[in-house]
Formats: structure tokens, C-alpha cells, sequence
């Protein structure tokens, strides 16, 4: 066919949205947008007649708008499977929740809900309410109160205590988190005035006790969770640094970054100090996250004296970073796990994860050997066992790894493992390694459900069997 036979036999854009295989299609996106993508695709076929290609029939033009729209409507945020080896992945969304958080937050969003009412009064209530009690139960703290993350949490208690005035901090805790997140940059935004004492390795009690004068607002003590510094080192103690704090009439705020409810050394973990720990110790204000350790909804927690909570509560900034109804629903039902200490591994799934047996996971292992040779058998990728060691993540103990065991697939180079790589991320649900000794490790730590990880597998495209492909 010439390209003026070709040009003619197209259909029009009315004759594609009245093809019967378009039905579905509108259904689905609508007119307007249907319209859109066929002027596009009609207009795309028009100019390869014109380079000399051949046009495409009408179901092959109605399957290319339909695929065109089926992408524009898909996501990234879709369910993937994390066998990265790290459990909170603050790039996969750190804390998996409960299914009665999970549940929790469905009902929220389905009904009304007595968000910000009292429905004993009848008159206006406040949304921080709902984990007051909790909270305080859980920490041994007067008061609580919460934002959206802790990032958050320490800037508004800067920002309360503060603000035009100085606060102390030892120099080896000027941490500086993810996305390029630094201490000194969010005291400056809250309006205090940085004063450092120490070193980076050594700080002493009278570091802390020559900086304090008229214009000191606050000392400030952070947790450095998400690195250590090991050899000739010296730091203040919690217990002694209140002390101080007291002694100059000046509130200490304890910032513990992750932060936990639970003692983790009972599920086998390393040592981490607890809120309520912290709390006993004298510290007048604690600040810590909700979607890492605790294995909840983002949220940034400050617990404490009951008249600096209330103070934090009275600055504007507080409406502008507060918890919307989804998040506080879920964390009201996370919270409410710690109360059964004998169960809270086995439904909490941060500590599941965490807490999962050597053993569990390398069963799991040699359970998917065969089946995944099998998947990957004539795309020129083996598959072996192998040890490897899982990470926390999201800056909790960084130097702490747990054993676990996985599956490595090795390829014939480089360029092969990134294609690999690649493939495995373009499933419908993602499959994430990560790549060690050239070779792509999946870390099967956090794998529940094996089935689907093998039905996601079977998804990936056949072989090219054309004489190039295998050239």
C-alpha cells in the first residue's frame, strides 16, 4: 500500500472511540482523555507513513492507545518486595504497619470519626488525646504530644524553649541524618543560637557547665543513632547531663532520633536506650520518631514535663506540622500492641522482621532455590545459597548487622547484572536486591510471602529468541 492508500485507510478519531474494543477503554479513563491519546497516536502513525513505515491495523492501534493510558495510569507507589537486606528502608517507607493498624486507618478514612470532638462533653476535643494516655503509660512522661516526624519534634521544642536564645550541644552530636538533614541547620531555623562544647570525640561535664550563662535556653542531648565514634571517646551520661541542666535551671532536651518503646535486647537485637529509660533518667523534654523502631505511621513524638508540652502546644507552628486522622488512628492501634509485651513480635512486623530466627529465613531459602533456577533457567543467571547480614536501617544501630541468608544471582558481567537489576524492578510488583561482589543479592529476611515473590518472578519477559538476541 502506497502512502496516500495508507493515509486514506486510517480511521478517523471518532471511528476509534466507536470501535467496540474501545468500550472498555472509556470506561475506564474517560472520553476526554481517550480522545486526547488517539489524536496523539493517530497523529505519530501519520508521520511513520510519511518516513516510509507501515500502518498499523485497527486493533493494533486501539491495543497502543489502551497500553499508552494503561502506563500513564500506573504508579511507582505499588507494593514491591524489599530483599535489600535492610528492614527500614527509609526509601521503601521504613515501618511496615500492623493489620490493626492497618485496620484502623481503613476506618478512619471510611467514616467520620470523633477526630478533634469530645463525645463525653459534646464540645470540641484535641486530636492529641487520642495517644496522651497511651503514651504517657508506654514512657513514664508527664505529658505528650506529637507532629509529623521528629525532625519535626525538634524543631518546634527549639523553636518553644529557645527561640533568640542559645542552646548547648556537644560537638560529636551535630548529626546530620538523610537528604542532607543537619542539626545546626534546623537549630538555625528555629531561631536558636547554636553553642557547641567538646570535641568531636571527648566532651566532659565541665564542657557543658562553663558554656551555660543568662542566655542559655537549653541544653541538648542527641542520640547518634545513626553512627558511632569508637576508640578514645568520652560523652555525658544522660543522668548526669539532667543533672547539670537542673542545677542551672535550664530544661535538657533528649533527642533519640529512631527511638524505642521496647528493650530490643530481649528479641536478640543490640542494646538501644528506651523512651522510658530516657524519660527516668531526668530528662525534661524526649524526642523520637514513630515510623522506625516503634514500627508505626511517620509521626515525631515529645514527651515530658507537663508545662513545656503545653507550652509546645500553644506555638502556631504546632497546627502547621500536626497528625492527620489517618496517621493518629494508626498509631493509637500500634501504640496499643505494647500494652502485651508477650505478643509484640509477633504482630508488630518491624520487630517479626527484626527478631526472624537464622534459621527461618535459611529454610526459606532453600525452599525458592530450585524454583527461582528454575525461572531464571536459559537467562544465563545461577542461583546459589548464601549468607549474608541484614541491617536495621533508617540510622538505627548502624554498626549492628543480623544474620540472615538469601539467594545470589550472579550473571557472565557487569552490564548483564544491571539488566538484571533492572528487569526485576519493571515487575508489576518490583522485586529490590541489592548488588554485592558482582553479583545480585536477595536478602530473604523480610520475605513473607513466597508465593507471590515466585508469581512476581514468573512475570519477567520471555527470552528475545531472534538469531541477534542470542548473538
Amino acid at each position: 500500500m502506497d502512502s496516500s492508500s495508507a493515509y486514506r485507510a486510517l480511521p478517523s478519531v471518532d471511528a476509534v472511540l466507536n470501535d467496540p474494543g474501545v468500550a472498555a477503554i472509556l470506561d475506564r479513563h474517560g472520553r476526554e482523555r481517550v480522545t486526547a491519546v488517539a489524536r496523539q497516536a493517530l497523529a505519530e502513525v501519520r508521520s511513520a507513513i510519511g518516513a516510509g513505515e507501515p500502518a498499523p491495523d485497527r486493533a493494533a492501534l486501539v491495543a497502543q492507545i489502551g497500553s499508552r493510558l494503561e502506563a500513564e495510569h500506573s504508579t511507582n507507589l505499588r507494593p514491591l518486595f524489599n530483599l535489600t537486606g535492610t528492614v527500614l528502608h527509609t526509601n521503601l517507607g521504613r515501618a511496615l504497619l500492623a493489620e490493626e493498624a492497618v485496620e484502623a486507618a481503613v476506618a478512619a478514612m471510611r467514616s467520620a470519626l470523633a477526630l478533634e470532638f469530645d463525645l463525653s462533653s459534646g464540645r470540641r476535643g484535641e486530636r492529641d488525646s487520642h495517644l496522651r494516655g497511651l503514651l504517657c503509660e508506654l514512657t513514664g512522661a508527664e505529658d505528650a504530644t506529637l507532629v509529623n516526624n521528629n525532625a519535626a519534634a525538634v524543631l518546634i521544642a527549639l523553636n518553644t524553649l529557645g527561640e533568640g536564645r542559645e542552646a548547648i550541644v556537644s560537638r560529636g552530636e551535630l548529626i546530620e541524618i538523610g537528604g542532607a538533614f543537619r542539626m545546626p541547620d534546623i537549630m538555625a531555623r528555629a531561631g536558636v543560637r547554636l553553642v557547641e562544647v567538646g570535641t568531636t570525640n571527648r566532651t566532659h561535664p565541665k564542657d557543658y557547665r562553663g558554656a551555660i550563662r543568662p542566655e542559655t535556653a537549653l541544653i541538648l542531648k542527641v542520640h547518634t543513632s545513626n553512627y558511632r565514634i569508637e576508640g578514645f571517646t568520652a560523652e555525658v551520661a544522660g543522668k548526669d547531663l539532667a543533672a547539670i541542666a537542673r542545677e542551672a535551671g535550664v530544661p535538657l532536651l533528649n533527642d533519640l532520633g529512631s527511638g524505642t518503646l521496647a528493650d530490643l535486647s530481649r528479641y536478640g537485637l543490640a542494646k538501644e536506650p528506651t523512651v522510658r529509660e530516657v524519660v527516668a533518667e531526668g530528662a525534661d523534654l524526649v524526642t523520637f520518631s514513630g515510623d522506625k523502631l516503634l514500627g508505626g505511621p511517620q509521626a515525631g513524638f515529645i514527651v515530658g514535663r507537663r508545662d513545656l508540652i503545653a507550652a509546645i502546644n500553644r506555638n502556631p507552628m504546632k497546627r502547621a506540622l500536626r497528625v492527620d486522622k489517618l496517621r493518629i488512628a494508626a498509631m493509637d492501634a500500634t501504640l496499643r500492641l505494647y500494652l502485651n509485651p508477650e505478643r509484640l513480635a509477633e504482630r508488630l512486623p518491624t520487630l517479626r522482621l527484626l527478631a526472624r530466627p537464622l534459621a527461618s529465613v535459611e529454610a526459606a531459602a532453600a525452599r525458592l532455590l530450585l524454583p527461582v533456577a528454575a525461572l531464571m533457567k536459559g537467562r544465563g543467571v545461577s542461583v546459589e545459597l548464601c549468607r549474608c547480614a541484614s541491617q536495621i536501617g533508617s540510622g538505627a544501630l548502624p554498626t549492628e548487622t543480623i544474620p540472615s541468608a538469601g539467594l545470589r544471582l550472579a550473571v557472565a558481567g557487569g552490564k548483564e547484572l544491571e539488566e538484571l537489576a533492572g528487569a526485576l524492578r519493571e515487575l508489576p510488583r518490583p522485586i529490590l536486591g541489592h548488588i554485592r561482589e558482582g553479583a545480585l543479592i536477595l536478602d530473604l529476611r523480610c520475605l513473607e510471602d513466597e508465593a507471590a515473590f515466585l508469581e512476581s518472578l514468573s512475570a519477567l519477559p520471555p527470552l528475545d529468541p531472534s538469531p541477534e538476541a542470542a548473538a
